[in-house]
């Protein structure tokens, strides 16, 4: 009897011992394994890009000045052209006939005041003689100054007519490359008419907008450069690829613009190899570097009604939601500016699937990783 309470016995601690075995593998594999990091303090080297335009130094409309039909067209479009170069040759014969037209009368307004000069001595010499009254020699007077008045007349009309001639040669007001060509040579061209424009791409403008907040930061960190400096800027082009250049920040626009609370920037960028253009888009890229920030990957953040949280992990790992509150946010990181603190473990990946409370098998990413994960944002 007592041998059989005794076989009851062992059996009953070896099912309850399985049902335990098997009650902790279940709860184990219940428990997923998430990978996460520990927070520590970083000195980083951070990017932000803002949209940008990029124009040209100088971009100029050439303009005809004067009418007339268009005999020559001396450059093509997309050439290079030095100050002073002739582009377009209007024919200027009209013009030349004016010029004529203008120099007759010059010449004959010059006779007429040399004619005046000889009438006012004769006038001059019989009023000494009390043959005619003084009158005469006022009126004489007064046709010897008309008569230098019109020279003065044709002179300016002849100047006029010299620099229309002058403006049927339509040159480069300075260095630059040429631009679309809308005429074709033969075409009648109107006072006015846009006939190219050309750009100066020696250097190239970015302008780009930036909040009134990174406007103030900027200000601030110029002004105190030991805590947050910022260096040289670089351009991203269409493709993502990176302008071999560096640019410098230049000036700012004096006014926000008030729909959007933005202020634009100027970056000047040097184009030896005229791969800018006027007109283009890219990416102007600010590297900033921050002293002992705190740092949390996107990926591990999500938001609940504009609140940022995390998954924090705890002694017994377990996860609990946790708000934070950033000072900016940077590519794919943001900076903690209150609500976690260097020491705090916090989810990585696999947010997703994580409730508040839930216990998980943590995964602390090698120090590799981390090098590696913090190394994307320098």
């Amino acid at each position: 009897m007592d041998s059989y309470i005794s076989v009851n016995v062992l059996l009953a601690s070896i099912l309850l011992a399985g049902c335990t075995a098997q009650s902790e593998t279940k709860q184990e594999e219940a428990s997923p394994a998430v990978p996460i990091i520990q927070l520590t303090k970083q000195d980083a080297t951070l990017d932000r890009d803002y949209a940008s335009n990029l124009e040209a130094v100088q971009n100029v409309e050439v303009r005809a000045r004067a009418a007339g039909y268009l005999d020559r067209i001396l450059v093509d479009e997309g050439k290079s052209v030095k100050k002073g170069q002739l582009l377009f040759q209007l024919n200027p014969a009209e013009y030349q006939v004016k010029v004529a037209e203008a120099q007759a009368s010059l010449e004959s307004a010059t006779a007429q005041a040399q004619s005046t000069e000889v009438e006012m001595s004769r006038v001059k010499l019989l009023v000494d003689k009390n043959v005619i009254s003084p009158s005469e020699l006022k009126l004489a007077r007064s046709k010897g100054e008309t008569a230098r008045a019109a020279i003065d007349q044709a002179r300016a009309a002849l100047a006029h007519a010299r620099l229309l001639v002058s403006l049927t040669s339509i040159r480069a007001p300075f260095d630059g490359v040429i631009n679309r060509i809308p005429f074709k040579q033969g075409s009648l061209i109107e006072a006015g008419a846009l006939l190219t424009t050309i750009s100066d791409l020696s250097e190239i403008y970015a302008y780009f907008n930036v909040s009134e907040k990174e406007y103030l930061a900027f200000i601030k960190k110029r002004k105190n450069p030991q805590k947050l400096t910022v260096q040289d800027v670089d351009l991203l082009l269409a493709d993502d690829s990176a302008y071999p250049h560096k640019g410098r920040i230049e000036t700012t626009e004096t006014v926000f613009e008030g729909n959007s609370g933005t202020i634009a920037f100027r970056a000047s960028f040097p184009n030896p190899d005229r791969l800018l253009r006027h007109g283009a888009t890219g990416k102007v890229r600010l590297t900033t570097d921050v002293d002992d920030a705190v740092l949390v990957p996107q990926k591990a953040v999500f938001e609940v009604q504009d609140k940022n949280f995390v998954y924090v992990v705890d002694a017994g790992n377990k996860v609990r939601t946790r708000s934070f509150v950033p000072s900016s946010r940077v590519d794919q990181f943001y900076i903690v500016k209150s609500g976690l603190a260097p020491g705090d473990r916090i989810v990585y990946e696999g947010i997703q699937s994580l409730k508040d409370g839930m216990t998980i098998v943590p995964k602390p990413l090698p120090a590799s990783a981390l090098k590696t994960l913090y190394a994307s944002a320098q």
